[in-house]
């Protein structure tokens, strides 16, 4: 778990230029510094899962917000094509977004989560880079020729029969592994907030259905449309919640009217410090 090391007096004294302004921050979903935001726990703007760090002296920016929409957009196009919003079905128009946005960029902004030191950011962001530039490695039409080397063919080059569903099968074991990875991420973000917890949850039941998807095909090759669609639908599910996520990390008090809300689970650290702050409260009100 991360810890900080914001003194207090430094802390009252961000208490005081607030208070002089007439606002009560403390949302640890802001990505300033902002009261005792610095002591609160984990939020998706910085894609930490333990006690936020404060940003006072880090040389980087926070790259948290543009791996998540490069996360989110990608999935997004991918999902429609998943539930065949408006009969499309081929996702060749997604292979350009994992290979430059959702692959490149979002794995670049998991190598600059390892300069700020989140090793959570890091592994979560570089890990789903490497997934959509593998996806779109697979799925290049005519590419790498990864699609067409599990088809079984006889002397004359006709499609034998024989084996049909070995690429269903084959891409089945590659997303139960993705969905492996995600429940291990999933379980890191128990003692989080909501909307943090959310988006890895989302993704991991779409990476299931989309297994699944592949894994109960039928006899002639075709997957099952209805696990594939529902796997579509988490997947938007899963695009929304980063970009809810992406927009936590980007708004505060310089660019923002608003700050992004966030449920803290009654288990974790904030959650026991509002119901501790509640207790006091009403005893001295009684």
């Amino acid at each position: 778990m991360a810890t900080t090391t914001t003194t207090e007096p430094v802390l009252e004294k961000q208490h005081a230029v607030h208070e002089v302004n007439g606002t009560h921050f403390g949302n640890p979903l802001a990505h300033a510094n902002t009261t005792d935001s610095a002591r609160l726990p984990a939020f998706g703007g910085e894609f930490q899962p333990g006690l936020y760090r404060p940003t006072e002296h880090r040389k980087f920016a926070n790259p948290a917000p543009l791996g998540l929409c490069a996360f989110a957009l990608t999935t997004f196009v991918l999902s429609l094509v998943n539930i065949q919003c408006r009969d499309v079905t081929k996702p060749n128009i997604a292979v350009a977004l994992a290979f430059g946005y959702g692959g490149f960029v979002q794995l670049l902004a998991g190598m600059w989560e390892v300069a700020v030191g989140n090793t959570f950011g890091a592994t979560a962001l570089s890990s789903y880079g490497g997934f959509w530039i593998a996806w779109a490695i697979v799925n290049t039409p005519g590419g790498f020729g990864i699609v067409a080397s599990y088809a079984v063919t006889d002397a004359t080059g006709k499609a034998t029969g024989n084996h049909v569903n070995d690429l269903n099968n084959a891409i089945g074991f590659f997303l139960l592994g993705w969905w492996i990875f995600t429940t291990i991420l999933l379980i890191c973000t128990l003692r989080s907030t909501v909307a943090f917890f959310l988006l890895f949850f989302t993704l991991d039941i779409a990476f299931l259905m989309l297994a699944i998807g592949h894994l109960a095909a039928d006899a002639k090759g075709k997957g099952n449309v209805a696990a594939t669609k529902a796997g579509g639908y988490f997947g938007l599910f899963a695009a929304f919640l980063a970009w809810y996520n992406a927009l936590a990390g980007i708004a505060d008090d310089s660019n923002s009217f608003f700050v992004v809300p966030v449920a803290h689970f009654p288990w974790s650290q904030k959650g026991r410090e509002q119901r501790a702050a509640l207790t006091k409260t009403e005893r001295e009100t009684v």
